[in-house]
């Protein structure tokens, strides 16, 4: 865009002005935001990103891993590469982990903490800090994703009532209901996208209805959803970050009006209750409930969407599987279970080192980012036999890592496994001989795991 925009030639009969010596022309106020915002995305995007692919094509296991991830292509070959290096291996911008028992003690270690390695400080930065966009986003405070006790523990308090094992059971029978009305909706006589079509309706549907979104606006939800999810992300394009960055904005306003239109008209739901306890006891202030409603509302459901797309695809390609869980539905929760462990919804997330410390020999100096690869710990053969071997009956599938640990460990996991076998079961009870086509595309994601295309064709 030219910085030209919006200074205009004198006309005829008009003097021309320059200002004052010593003194530089202020840019109109869309030119500065515009600058404001390439100098942004080049230091929280453009840059990492070119130096994560030169790191890749000069051997860096964790360059090459994320590049992968981020082409929406396979990681298995790069996650075992990493394995090999030992426990905790240092790549060329932080420490990498596939192994369960390290990602275990960093995520739930008090000598670490959430956030955002590039924000730590330095020039990058200072950069992002001066010319970060005023907006809620899901990567900054006081997002529960990035915040830390007594914060993190003020807000996860307010809204895990609704996440209780009670409160989700008490969920099932209308989520049952929800996956009926889906299916008894799907075309059987042409092709159809299995995540546009099912995937992500059910958990959209579903938190829609807990956080009081009038059936009217959750199709504007999922859109604002699906477009927001990459803003977890890091490496983004020029044009993609400016459409994440819209999309946070429309998000925002969207939610503005919702919790108005909540304050006026309260429901039973949870952000009426979250409003009511802002309100009455100024529990939260404004920024804190639209932060915590906007991410319950949208990891709500964007990794329930991988989950049972994840589901889908791997009991098609191993129907042997299928049919033990046509013979035995006992064994549905497990198998959940073990979908979550051999392709988590969740790639990979990351923790900063707040001291120095020896990590199994490892020394990681104060400061330093460690990525735990949970995809990767997932698989491993210390804790899981056979690991890349698909079981629906394996007895300690539940011993992965897909919702994290410790404190952040993930709010809505009872949630997204009820939902998961809710959602599995009815489809394969519905389409037993479900055949799927050509054309399935895993999304172009570095943190998020799942496919953005599944078509097939029921009968």
């Amino acid at each position: 865009m030219s910085t030209n925009q919006g200074i205009r030639p004198a006309r005829s009969g008009e003097q021309a002005t320059t200002p004052p010596a010593g003194r530089r022309p202020r840019l109109p106020g869309r030119v500065r935001d515009d600058a404001r915002s390439t100098v942004y995305w080049g230091a929280a995007h453009g840059l990492p990103r070119v130096a994560v692919r030169t790191a890749a094509r000069r051997g860096d296991l964790q360059g090459r891993l994320i590049v992968a991830g981020a082409g929406g292509g396979e990681v298995w070959d790069a996650v075992e590469q990493v394995r090999a290096a030992g426990p905790l291996y240092r790549g060329r911008f932080a420490f990498l982990t596939v192994d369960h028992a390290v990602t275990r003690e960093v995520l739930a270690s008090g000598d670490f903490r959430a956030g955002s390695p590039v924000r730590t400080g330095g020039l990058l930065g200072g950069l992002m800090a001066r010319t970060a966009p005023d907006l809620l986003h899901p990567m900054e405070p006081p997002s529960l994703l990035v915040t830390e006790p007594p914060m993190h523990t003020r807000h996860r308090q307010l809204v895990s009532r609704v996440f209780t094992a009670r409160a989700v059971q008490n969920l099932r029978a209308r989520t049952e209901q929800i996956a009926s009305e889906l299916l008894d909706g799907l075309v059987t006589a042409e092709p159809v996208d299995l995540v546009a079509a099912y995937c992500a309706l059910l958990p959209v549907t579903v938190i829609s209805e807990i956080l009081g979104v009038p059936p009217g606006e959750r199709p504007r939800v999922l859109a604002l959803g699906s477009a927001v999810a990459p803003s977890l992300d890091f490496g983004l394009g020029f044009r993609q970050f400016r459409s994440v960055t819209a999309a946070l904005r429309d998000f925002e306003s969207w939610l503005t009006g919702h919790l108005a239109r909540l304050r006026r008209e309260p429901g039973d739901d949870l952000l009426s209750q979250l409003i009511v306890a802002r309100d009455q006891d100024g529990g939260l202030d404004e920024g804190e409930l639209k932060s915590i409603a906007g991410l319950v509302l949208a990891a709500g459901f964007e990794t329930t969407v991988n989950l049972l797309g994840n589901g889908i695809a791997l009991l098609s390609r191993f129907p042997e599987q299928l049919g033990r869980l046509r013979g035995q539905p006992e064994l549905w929760p497990g198998a959940v279970e073990e979908i979550l462990r051999i392709d988590p919804p969740v790639l990979l997330t990351g923790r900063i080192s707040i001291r120095d410390l020896d990590v199994r020999g490892v020394a990681v100096p104060a400061g330093s980012y460690v990525v735990t690869v949970l995809a990767g710990a997932n698989r491993d053969p210390k804790v899981f036999a056979e690991p890349e071997t698909f079981d629906v009956a394996r007895a300690n599938a539940r011993d992965h890592v897909s919702f994290s640990a410790g404190r952040h460990f993930c709010l809505g996991a009872s949630l997204a496994r009820m939902e998961g076998e809710v959602g599995l079961r009815a489809f394969f009870d519905r389409y037993p001989d479900v055949t799927m086509l050509p054309g399935a595309r895993r999304r172009a994601n570095r943190v998020l795991r799942g496919w953005s295309r599944l078509p097939a064709r029921l009968s």
